[in-house]
């Protein structure tokens, strides 16, 4: 917990003072999140103020200060997935293009072995992203939280309210899914190369 059960007892209460401690303890973290599971940096803040409106309006229905963490997660994968829902009514080619000009901007921004981590780094970023977008919403939120946020299964159990043995054979089919997009990613790659090659 990043602050005292007692500060979520008083915002439950009413206390203005204490609910502004708790955004200003998780914001960072909600927003970092966000991203993850969206992928858009211009949508995050967005996003993230409707989880925090979110938690204003339904602070009284939690039940004990204990659970506050994975509710406050399950609040923001909502959030996600409303927002997720309504971009799909405006399809676009979101990660790849982003991707490259993080690459470029790292490449400018430093130099020797710095560059190289850094755009190796990138690149990785970039995959996994390209890996997650190939699967499903549902799939690339729960490999978020738990492969990048590390989240534990007892905090997943409560995001996801099913026991620990399902979440295994989500997490198990989701990772084959991933893995299934990756050896699909690598064949195209291999075909592009011997393509470029001939010509």
């Amino acid at each position: 917990m990043l602050v005292d059960y007692e500060v979520v007892k008083r915002a439950q209460s009413g206390d203005p003072a204490a609910f502004n401690e708790l955004v200003l303890a998780y914001r960072k973290r909600i927003l970092g999140t966000v991203f993850r599971l969206i992928g858009r940096q211009e949508d995050v803040e967005d996003v993230g103020q409707e989880v925090f409106l979110r938690l204003y309006y339904s602070l009284d229905q939690l039940r004990t200060a204990e659970v506050f963490e994975p509710w406050l997660y399950r609040l923001t994968v909502n959030a996600a997935y409303d927002y997720l829902r309504k971009q799909r009514r405006q399809p676009e080619a979101r990660m790849a293009d982003l991707s490259e000009e993080q690459v470029m901007a790292a490449d400018a921004a430093v130099s020797g072995r710095q560059a190289l981590e850094e755009k190796q780094k990138t690149q990785i970023r970039e995959l996994v992203a390209v890996l997650l977008g190939q699967v499903s919403e549902e799939d690339r939120i729960l490999l978020t939280l738990k492969e990048v946020q590390g989240l534990s299964l007892k905090e997943l159990e409560a995001i996801y309210k099913v026991n620990e043995n399902a979440l295994k054979v989500r997490l198990f089919r989701a990772r084959q899914r991933m893995l299934k997009a990756f050896e699909a990613l690598e064949k195209q790659e291999l075909k592009t190369s011997a393509n470029r090659r001939e010509t």
